[in-house]
């Protein structure tokens, strides 16, 4: 298969951890007879720096061209120590999913067996966690009408039925394909828009008979996630409540590090690591790149290469078991390995795949 990638490493940590995602892209595309076809493009802080837009009408070309997009993470102090700053890297990715269209942003939480005891919950209570919470991504406070002066400021929660039934389909979609459990994460006893949220997913149910659909509140989701997450396996919430769901998963695999994801619509489709652009560790060698990898995955999967997708997490489960891992998660007493050479071993399982079976 022959894709066109659009690279766009971002910030911080976002370069070094997406040189490796590219070489184990470059490793399965050796391993299985593939093309993978590269455009870098720059945004967030970078964008800023070098044209003053944090997503350039060049950058939203190159993405419209390609595929896909692998995408690494945006985000500087210099911006979030300035509340006076009109431009801002984050709008870079903002404006990189409103104008592609990406509606639906797909993140896939589970426990690591070998990892249990990285999470600062008991091992008892996340082990055999597996879910995937649907976050719908182009609407509510994050694009609705602000306002902001020296003594009052708003954002609006706004969303349209459309809206809400195109993100809910998605994911009772894929309730139908995983173990058929749908929850609805809402805030309906207060918020006029959850109440529309939780009416047009009431009409939907019974177009998916075999799923079973729960509803839940935010703040109580956010607790039975910490307290009994195996109970989840499809969540599905609005912006705002997915954003702050899905970085309190981190919790359940031990390192924000691990949690890729896949955001999807009308455009072209956008792959990336959860975790932002941790600019402290920036050139230091000791970032995590699993989740990039791992996003990598989930473009390869997204065409249709499950074989291929499975490979990489195949192989990354293997560094995981023989510790090849960074510093945040590697056991007591274990070698040090910097990202490069996690990004390397991993890359290099993925060649030798053959011999190994």
């Amino acid at each position: 298969m022959k894709l066109k990638i659009a690279i766009l490493p971002g910030d911080g940590i976002g370069p070094e951890i997406m040189e490796q995602g590219k070489a184990v892209m470059d490793a399965v595309a050796a391993r299985f007879g593939h093309s993978f076809d590269y455009e870098n493009a720059v945004c967030g802080a970078a964008a800023i720096d070098a044209v003053g837009d944090p997503f350039p009408d060049e950058t939203l070309e190159t993405c419209k061209r390609a595929d896909a997009v692998l995408f690494a993470a945006v985000g500087d102090p210099r911006f979030d120590n300035d509340p006076t700053a009109k431009v801002r890297p984050e709008q870079g990715l903002l404006a990189m999913r409103k104008k592609l269209g990406l509606f639906a942003n797909i993140r896939p939480v589970r426990a690591f067996e070998c990892l249990l005891h990285k999470s600062p919950l008991k091992e008892g209570i996340v082990d055999g966690a597996d879910f995937v919470c649907i976050r719908e991504l182009t609407g509510g406070m994050y694009f609705g009408e602000k306002y902001q002066d020296n003594d009052k400021a708003y954002d609006t929660n706004y969303y349209t039925r459309p809206e809400i039934e195109r993100i809910l389909r998605v994911a009772f979609r894929y309730a139908s394909k995983r173990r058929k459990h749908l929850t609805v994460v809402d805030k309906a006893n207060v918020l006029a828009s959850s109440r529309l949220w939780r009416l047009v997913a009431q009409e939907l149910e019974p177009e998916y008979p075999d799923v079973e659909t729960d509803y839940m509140f935010v703040d109580n989701a956010a607790m039975r996630m910490l307290t009994e997450p195996t109970f989840f396996d499809v969540i599905v919430t609005e912006n705002t409540f997915g954003d702050i769901l899905t970085d309190e998963g981190s919790c359940i695999s031990g390192s924000m590090g691990l949690l890729p994801s896949a955001s999807t619509g009308e455009g072209t489709p956008v792959f990336e690591p959860v975790h932002g652009s941790w600019p402290q560790a920036a050139g230091k060698n000791i970032a995590n790149p699993l989740a990039q990898i791992l996003s990598a995955a989930m473009l390869l999967e997204h065409f249709g290469l499950d074989e291929e997708g499975a490979l990489v997490r195949k192989a990354v489960d293997a560094s995981l078991a023989a510790n090849i891992r960074t510093p945040e998660i590697q056991v007591e007493g274990g070698m040090h390995y910097g990202t490069r050479e996690v990004g390397s071993w991993i890359a290099d399982y993925v060649r030798k795949a053959s011999s190994r079976s």
